[in-house]
């Protein structure tokens, strides 16, 4: 009949279908938590709310937030079920679960490309990468060459997506809505670039480096990407130029059979299938430099407004930020758990993690954790600890990380720019008692 009424929809698909009128009916305008609205949060999580008297007014519990849809998962021999970001080209994120490791295992490293993937190469100790621009002697070395001529060293270091965390930015910025997934923190092994530098004579004049791989742009016109940086970070010591992960060759996924690693900086630095870097006097113009790439803007400017970039800095060192790793969003726990021992890893770009800290009870109070340090520079650092749970329900647990300058990651995603760069809010992991 035509004046049939409407079933009405469900918490979890009001949530998905219309958040905004889900908000209004749970919150209601005094932005407290209703009674009825309280039952029926607790009916859509499947438990009651233990602290829900310090729920923030209008937050939307995470299980409901981020669990409206099943990410599409990658299958991929050799791969992890990463979480698929884009098919083409491929791109793909490591749960934060999977991120457990001291050392990211190959199988478990985040994918992220900027075109096409180049076949692997018949010799790849012959494959030959060129310094030239301001110095005195442009050379050319292969790998081979590489390893007899200078100190190899083999590190431990973080390496993330510039647009990590891309996903938390309201409105949504443009680009793979990463979560906090893009990272790992492999072992690499390789030359200082500084040393290879230092033998071509880098000129007085040299400011800044244009790096060049052998991958091409999905229309097979240029290289998919080829951005540069200045020349101090590419005298850094943790500065390599590598040709084997976790003590084994790098896979032709992740750059073989060399790439560059500039650990702290955005990803895009770290050219895969590494063939020539240019020594420049001035910012470096190939694909992936100005306008709003890899760009962040000096001022603040209006959320979903557009921008040439005109006014915006190039992104260096990462954000502080964190992930909690020894239990995935959504983990059920039995009856009666009381404790529960937590873990993760946390980094700070160039610099080093101060504290860490937890939340159960949606930010009332906070636990610090233990955190060890770094076992090099430029790595990242595992955090431990033991938090309580009063009794059973849906409990989230909220982490953040406090850099060695005394930044911490903010509660919601700040300085919000057209390509989503720098967004490291405080992320937060559902977890059921019973």
């Amino acid at each position: 009949m035509a004046n049939q009424k409407q079933p009405e929809r469900s918490f979890q698909e009001l949530y998905r279908d219309d958040p905004e009128r889900a908000d209004a009916l749970v919150w209601g305008r005094r932005g407290a938590l209703q009674g009825a609205a309280l039952a029926a949060m607790g009916t859509a999580l499947g438990a009651a709310i233990p602290f829900a008297r310090h729920m923030p007014g209008g937050l939307v519990p995470a299980a409901l937030a981020q669990g409206a849809t099943q990410p599409q998962l990658l299958q991929m021999e050799g791969k992890a079920p990463l979480i698929m970001q884009g098919e083409r080209p491929l791109n793909a994120e490591t749960p934060e679960h999977l991120l457990d490791d001291p050392i990211t295992p190959a199988d478990k490293f985040f994918i992220r490309n900027n075109g096409n993937v180049p076949d692997p190469v018949a010799d790849p100790r012959a494959w030959k990468i060129r310094i030239d621009g301001e110095v005195n002697t442009p050379i050319e070395l292969s790998i081979a060459e590489l390893e007899q001529r200078f100190e190899v060293v083999t590190r431990r270091l973080q390496m993330e997506c510039g647009g990590n965390g891309r996903s938390g930015f309201s409105p949504q910025a443009a680009g793979n809505q990463w979560g906090n997934g893009a990272i790992s923190n492999a072992e690499w092994t390789g030359v200082r670039l500084r040393d290879v530098l230092r033998a071509a004579g880098v000129k007085d004049s040299a400011k800044f480096t244009g790096q060049h791989g052998a991958d091409t742009h999905l229309s097979a016109q240029g290289p998919a990407i080829s951005r540069g940086m200045r020349i101090e970070k590419a005298m850094d010591e943790d500065t390599l130029i590598c040709f084997r992960m976790n003590g084994a060759a790098i896979p032709q996924m992740h750059g073989a059979p060399a790439r560059l690693i500039v650990p702290g900086w955005p990803g895009s630095l770290s050219q895969k299938w590494f063939t020539r870097l240019e020594v420049l006097n001035a910012p470096h113009t190939g694909r992936g430099m100005g306008g709003t790439s890899y760009r962040i803007p000096v001022r603040p400017i209006v959320p979903g407004s557009r921008n040439n970039g005109a006014d915006f800095v190039d992104m260096e060192s990462m954000p502080v930020r964190s992930v909690l790793s020894s239990h995935a969003h959504g983990t059920r726990l039995p009856t009666g758990t009381r404790s529960l021992d937590i873990r993760g890893h946390a980094w700070a770009g160039d610099l080093s993690v101060r504290d860490v800290h937890v939340s159960t009870d949606f930010g009332q109070s906070w636990q610090a954790m233990q955190l060890d340090a770094p076992p090099n520079r430029h790595s990242w650092q595992r955090w431990q600890g033991r938090i309580a749970l009063p009794s059973d329900g849906y409990y989230e647990i909220w982490y953040r990380a406090t850099d060695s300058n005394g930044r911490m990651q903010p509660h919601v995603a700040a300085n919000w720019n057209p390509q989503g760069y720098g967004a490291n809010p405080i992320s937060r992991v559902a977890i059921l008692i019973g």
